[in-house]
């Protein structure tokens, strides 16, 4: 099918407006700098960031719980960058791709990976980790394999991932696209979006509203302040709902 054919049957279907919705990608700015933006979030805990997505109506803004944290980390939290992979017998030509993905890879990237629910390699290592650390990346989510598993913990990175298996990825699986929108259980993450990781997980902040959640989940912590002090003086549960506390 030609360009112009498909163009046409698009057209004919009517899909402009889902094709505009799924494919969209924010570069909306900041009333504060990137880096700012990050520390502040990076002050925070997923649990008030996610109790304010859903008052945002997000509900479904926290990557599945087979995502795990390689350790106990604290915030972590970066600009997406998705790379999506499939499993694939090809091998030629992955190294090229592989190599202008990374040189695409910057500072305060988190990298967010759909391998398509690939369960037999691995996509992420030590090399890998290196690589990212050195280009001043953030963090990374394999919803996928990891290995060599003795070299990111020493590198101090942070790593979310499903499994650990030594099968390496070529012959195995092929990086197909990055920086494009990826679905992930039922979370869509588009290159930009505000992520964060901390020991529950990781959470996507869409960018549209990535400022406004900042500084809501502040307020929060601000008032659970006054909750868990209102907790430890001994203070009745009515009284603490009465100030507007919660449980």
């Amino acid at each position: 099918m030609s360009v112009e054919q498909y163009k046409k049957e698009v057209g004919m279907m009517h899909l402009e407006k889902l094709i505009e919705t799924r494919e969209y990608v924010s570069d909306k700015p900041f009333p504060i700098p990137d880096k700012e933006l990050l520390a502040r979030f990076e002050q925070l805990y997923l649990g008030a960031v996610n109790d304010v997505l859903r008052e945002f109506c997000l509900l479904h803004q926290a990557l599945p719980h087979r995502i795990h944290p390689l350790r106990e980390y604290h915030t972590v939290a970066g600009f997406a960058f998705t790379v999506k992979s499939a499993p694939n017998a090809k091998i030629t030509g992955e190294m090229e791709f592989r190599t202008q993905m990374l040189d695409t890879l910057g500072e305060d990237h988190f990298v967010v990976w759909d391998t398509s629910r690939d369960q037999e390699a691995t996509l992420w290592g030590g090399v890998m980790t290196a690589t990212a650390k050195g280009k001043k990346v953030k963090a990374a989510c394999i919803d996928g394999g990891i290995r060599d598993t003795h070299q990111i913990l020493s590198a101090d990175f942070p790593v979310f991932y499903e499994y650990r298996i030594s099968n390496g990825s070529l012959g195995r699986c092929l990086i197909t696209h990055y920086q494009i929108p990826i679905v992930i259980g039922n979370v869509t993450i588009r290159p930009g979006d505000v992520v964060l990781g901390d020991i529950d997980g990781v959470l996507v902040v869409p960018r549209d509203i990535a400022y406004d959640v900042v500084v809501r989940a502040e307020e929060i912590r601000e008032n659970e302040k006054n909750i868990f002090s209102w907790v430890h003086k001994g203070d009745t549960i009515q009284s603490i709902k009465e100030r507007g506390g919660y449980f």
